[in-house]
């Protein structure tokens, strides 16, 4: 895979750019169980279903990934004027989007795509939508919002997943407005008549679509894939293609210039759900920032990449890119965490917890969190941060920091995941509550002479339906008689 450091400054750039997205919006539903057996009503399958996730999909997955590069976005879109609606708008806030740009239309639901899943497994999608273009009003509605929008953008991408906001006649409003702004215009594209593409900058068709947009033509080899694209472009008037082929990285095809394929790295594929979405949007961005196509087609590379290894409709974030290109640190933040444990528990692997400061490691530590390790799949251990130590064991400690207590702790081979937390002043919660509320273990194991009516962590975890297993310790081994044995040795 080609060295991409030269692109951390690119990255760094993107809290100063401005894009917006506009497009068809749609609630992403997953619901997720087991199967153990089969109907006594029909011969299909019984989802016992555990749970269930919300998350934007379409526009407002675009949109969700812009801001999770931090890059300054608008959302500008339709929905129905109906519950579901309000969930829309409750999940852009919690993205950091405004719903100032959310139209509502009482003449259509809101876009509702629900994925049934068994373990990681999907078995059934079932779609609410109604696909026809907008009233008139509607229409000038839509468009007064994204005239309001326009002035300051870098970028514009329009995300076509054929569900009526971007017809024709809408399609060709909006790129004229953007060409006469000078803001280049992106488009994921749908359908096979690239014409109402007309004027684009970019479009991001995948192997299908490329495909379907030249008849049926094969698109499978290099050769197929460019001639696919640059018939698109001298016959539809679009600057340039971006194919996206899965496994296959994807190509980069400008007039006048040599195509560049780039391949991807091998990674595990878990869902594929909204990629098209992260390669946008990344490539969105960089132009945005000014980057050249070639650059920001590779960071997009990396960034889809990166989204299929996660669980449903995923968001890319900042961080993602420069772990990738610079190499994990060995700590998780809290949300690539909570997106492992996702991952882990959607293949019915058992993921549990424990907590610690773990200052000087020894047998003790090691001797419990092997136990624990015993009774899961997978472990996840929290590790009070520097601050956090100081409150609870005084302003000499800790002897570690906590990039070598991580550091540490990460090779242990009964541990998989660490991530910090604690307060940083005193007063505040100390404890692990919210971390555990944002990852939800199957398991939270505690060690030390406690009830479990004693342990604040222990209703947080009860309450999502996890299981509290209280731990023995190894007597007489502890950090804070490692340390007096020390000083003793250094008086004697």
């Amino acid at each position: 895979m080609q060295d991409l450091t030269h692109l951390t400054g690119l990255i760094d750039r993107f809290a100063q750019t401005r894009v917006l997205v506009v497009g068809d919006l749609i609630l992403d539903r997953f619901v997720y169980g087991s199967v153990d057996r089969i109907s006594p009503e029909s011969p299909v399958p019984v989802l016992l279903a555990a749970r269930d996730s919300l998350m934007l999909g379409g526009a407002g997955n675009v949109a969700a990934n812009l801001r999770g590069l931090g890059v300054a976005t608008t959302l500008v879109s339709l929905t129905g004027d109906d519950a579901e609606a309000g969930l829309v708008a409750d999940l852009c806030k919690e993205a950091g989007l405004a719903t100032s740009g959310l139209v509502r239309d009482a003449a259509r639901p809101t876009t509702i795509k629900t994925r049934f899943l068994a373990g990681h497994q999907q078995m059934l999608r079932v779609d609410a939508e109604i696909a026809s273009a907008p009233t008139a009003d509607i229409r000038q509605r839509l468009l007064a919002t994204l005239k309001a929008a326009l002035p300051g953008q870098n970028a514009l991408i329009l995300s076509d997943y054929g569900k009526g906001v971007l017809d024709t006649d809408t399609l060709k409003s909006i790129i004229a407005l953007a060409r006469a702004a000078e803001i280049p215009v992106l488009v994921d594209p749908k359908g096979s008549d690239y014409d109402r593409y007309r004027g684009a900058a970019i479009v991001t068709p995948n192997r299908k679509e490329l495909s379907e947009a030249v008849g049926g033509k094969p698109c499978s080899s290099d050769a197929e894939i460019e001639t696919a694209a640059r018939t698109i472009i001298d016959s539809c008037g679009i600057a340039a293609v971006v194919a996206t082929r899965s496994q296959d990285g994807m190509s980069v095809i400008q007039p006048g210039q040599p195509v560049q394929h780039m391949r991807t790295r091998a990674i595990e594929v878990f869902d594929v759900s909204g990629a098209g979405d992260t390669v946008i949007a990344t490539i969105a961005a960089s132009i945005g920032a000014g980057a050249s196509l070639q650059d920001a087609a590779a960071l997009a590379n990396l960034a889809g990449g990166i989204v299929v290894a996660k669980v449903g409709t995923a968001a890319i974030r900042e961080q993602d890119l420069q772990d990738a290109i610079g190499g994990q640190s060995g700590l998780h933040d809290w949300h690539s965490a909570a997106a492992e444990v996702q991952r882990w528990q959607a293949k019915g692997l058992k993921v549990g917890f424990t907590n610690g400061c773990f200052d000087i490691l020894h047998a003790g530590h090691v001797t419990y969190l092997a136990q624990a390790r015993a009774l899961c799949d997978r472990l996840v251990v929290g590790l009070n941060h520097d601050a956090s130590v100081r409150l609870l064991k005084g302003p000499t400690r800790p002897v570690n920091t906590e990039a070598d207590r991580a550091t540490v702790m990460g090779a242990l081979a009964c541990v998989d995941l660490v991530v910090l937390f604690g307060a940083d002043i005193a007063g505040s919660d100390n404890t692990p509550c919210a971390l555990l509320d944002t990852l939800k273990p199957d398991l939270f194991f505690k060690g030390g002479d406690y009830t479990i009516d004693q342990l604040p962590e222990a209703k947080v975890v009860q309450a999502y339906g996890g299981e509290v297993r209280l731990m023995g310790l190894v007597d007489g081994l502890s950090t804070t008689n490692t340390i007096k044995k020390l000083s003793a040795s250094k008086v004697a």
